[in-house]
């Protein structure tokens, strides 16, 4: 671990339809940028981190949240500390080992339609921009 800041609860947003005792793993398309395939497995301790990311997450299926427990080493996410950011004030990490599914998390706060449509396009102008590379 890479000076985490957290010890858990941990957080991961998805539209996937996932059970407890279910694995998370790397090897799939970013969100963002879905010609990546991504080398680690993100998740946040802010279960509304994690909201949003389901929110924004590839797919038609319901955001969800899941609460879920790292299985092995996790450093801080670099897309989001360090190199973008001081400190880490999304509570981001990854790990290229699994993440556990534990349970789903309901109360967390859901993005306006006009939200969510200010973040997809952020994202768009980013990365028509160049900055909207993944440290992968």
């Amino acid at each position: 671990m890479d000076h985490a800041l957290d010890e858990g609860p941990f957080f991961h947003g998805t539209k996937a339809d996932l059970r407890v005792g279910d694995r998370l793993t790397a090897g799939f398309p970013s969100n963002y940028r879905p010609e990546v395939v991504m080398n680690h497995i993100y998740f946040t301790a802010l279960r509304d981190g994690a909201g949003l990311a389901a929110e924004l997450a590839a797919g038609d299926g319901i955001p969800r949240v899941y609460e879920v427990e790292p299985t092995g080493e996790f450093e801080n996410d670099p897309n989001v500390t360090d190199k973008k950011f001081p400190g880490n004030p999304t509570r981001s990490y990854r790990s290229r080992e699994p993440l556990r599914i534990v349970g789903e998390v309901d109360d967390w706060t859901r993005q306006t339609p006009e939200a969510l449509q200010r973040w997809r396009d952020r994202l768009a102008t980013m990365a028509l921009e160049g900055r909207g590379e993944i440290i992968n």
